[in-house]
């Protein structure tokens, strides 16, 4: 991951902005205290462990990329910014009272190694809530119809739930739950599926920039064609057939809890 933000983050923290309900989701999941001690793995820019730093608690924020932490460390001085990677994390036995990771877990090669050690350095009993599209929810986002092989070296890339949740128990998490979170049109975080209700996004070269499937997995014949496509399925209102065909209930994304039980 280091080499792909270190390459394409430098106007990462410009289209994604922490969305209030996604922050409030992960605060009220951390049961987050003034004196709590959490941990945000994969933190980017900063963007969610800004916004919850300020709802309460104490947080160290760790990420990989130099370039994503460079834009992180300006904006607070009091979250501790620290550049590693998740599969050997430099912190102590037990000393987060919780721990997130937003849309980053795919970004692992494997769950086992960051799954492990996050749990080594919660305390028995906190929270590990990790926001994230799951593969079979992403196989019902209309981006299919427009950018096939985007979207299936994406879902590749993506643990299903059942991996994950099997993953979290392995690592030694109990008490796992998984809730539905479906895309509005007043998202303020521009990731992947953010276009849903507003497909225009997506002819934003800006936007896309900052969103990994389309920086890092589209072909650039499959990536221009697919625009052009869409760009006509707007202008002569085709474009909601297309949509109704991915309907789908089982949500966008989700959060996924767990809690750190005494041993592995």
């Amino acid at each position: 991951m280091q080499a792909l933000y270190d390459r394409i983050g430098g106007t990462y923290a410009t289209t994604r902005r922490a969305d209030p309900a996604i922050a409030q989701a992960l605060a009220r999941a951390l049961g987050l205290t003034p004196g709590g001690a959490y941990l945000d793995l994969g933190c980017g820019t900063g963007n969610y462990t800004l916004a919850l730093s300020r709802l309460g608690g104490t947080w160290t924020a760790i990420d990989v990329s130099i370039r994503l932490l460079t834009q992180a460390r300006p904006q607070s001085d009091d979250i501790a910014w620290v550049q590693a990677g998740a599969q050997a994390l430099p912190f102590p036995d037990a000393a987060f009272d919780g721990a997130i990771c937003t849309l980053a877990i795919h970004h692992f090669a494997r769950l086992e190694a960051p799954l492990a050690e996050v749990h080594r350095t919660l305390r028995p009993g906190a929270p590990f809530v990790v926001f994230t599209g799951l593969a079979e929810q992403m196989r019902q986002y209309w981006l299919c119809h427009y950018f096939p092989e985007m979207m299936a070296r994406s879902m590749a890339r993506m643990p299903t739930g059942p991996r994950l949740c099997e993953a979290l128990r392995q690592a030694g998490f109990a008490a796992i739950a998984l809730t539905p979170f479906s895309v509005t049109d007043s998202l303020q975080d521009l990731f992947l599926y953010s276009g849903k209700h507003r497909p225009a996004l997506y002819l934003d070269g800006a936007i896309r920039a900052n969103i990994s499937s389309f920086a890092n997995l589209a072909p650039p014949d499959e990536l221009r064609s697919g625009l052009e496509r869409l760009a006509a399925d707007l202008d002569r209102g085709a474009f909601a057939a297309v949509q109704a065909r991915y309907a789908s209930d089982a949500g966008d994304y989700a959060f996924i809890t767990a809690r750190s039980s005494a041993t592995c």
